[in-house]
């Protein structure tokens, strides 16, 4: 059953980013969290993220820029390793606190609330106009590097991060479309492998056939949303997602989920 339910989830999602403003890994980490230990999930959608991704490297790539490439990239691949590393750290902390509700007792995990209040803050990078518009000079691109590929290794979110440091970078619509998969191609190629050492073979092999399932359902997803929506973003589906994450990541955070 949860073959199915994961299947679906995934090609749902996946159509969702196509007018939702929010990208494939922002909005299938919540859902991978329902089923797996948060590290888990992360690392389960590293994985169908950097996929998705080497799809658009091989129709894009050529056009990214590499002097941007390299500025941005380099850092962000360094620092993705610490934020890997500070992932695996915090998913063998010890519960920070333990409270008591409608008779069942609910733990406060550090992963977790590292997690939610990432989940919180990138969502409304998304969908507060202020700060959707924001964005950093060229020379900060190296501290932008370092930034995205930090929290990259760490959550995931490296999107909205990548995108306020590239704005203002001097590239062509097409240029910065190709330089941010690059880059995030690079990011997940650093981050997944530090992930990997973290589970066993056999949790490995378990998780496996979900992966190719959810990768299969992205894939699916975007392909026919692409042929039946327009590539806009729908103010009111983005807010509904955002009040979903939000709500997800309280749960995260309280020790609910």
């Amino acid at each position: 059953m949860e073959y199915v339910v994961i299947a679906v989830a995934s090609f749902l999602i996946s159509g969702l980013t196509l007018f939702s403003g929010f990208g494939l890994g922002t909005l299938l980490l919540p859902f991978f969290a329902l089923f797996f230990a948060l590290d888990a999930a992360v690392a389960l959608t590293a994985i169908v993220h950097l996929l998705n991704n080497l799809f658009k490297l091989f129709l894009l790539g050529r056009q990214a820029d590499r002097a941007v490439v390299l500025r941005f990239g380099i850092p962000a691949i360094l620092a993705s390793f610490f934020g890997a590393e500070g992932l695996l750290v915090l998913s063998q902390m010890s519960p920070l606190f333990q409270y008591a509700l409608g008779g069942k007792t609910y733990f406060v995990m550090p992963i977790k609330l590292v997690i939610a209040v990432l989940m919180i803050v990138f969502a409304l990078l998304e969908i507060v106009p202020r700060l959707a518009r924001l964005s950093f000079d060229r020379r900060y691109l190296v501290l932008g590097g370092v930034l995205s590929g930090f929290f990259g290794g760490l959550s995931g979110h490296q999107g909205a991060l990548r995108s306020a440091f590239l704005l203002r970078a001097g590239l062509s619509t097409e240029g910065y479309v190709a330089t941010g998969v690059v880059i995030a191609c690079l990011v997940d190629f650093a981050r997944v492998p530090v992930y990997a050492t973290h589970f066993s073979t056999a949790t490995l092999h378990a998780s496996g056939l979900l992966v190719i399932i959810a990768i299969l359902g992205a894939f699916l997803g975007a392909f026919i949303g692409n042929r039946l929506v327009k590539k806009v973003t729908m103010r009111l589906v983005q807010m509904i997602v955002a009040v979903l994450l939000l709500a997800i990541a309280i749960g995260l955070g309280a020790g609910l989920i």
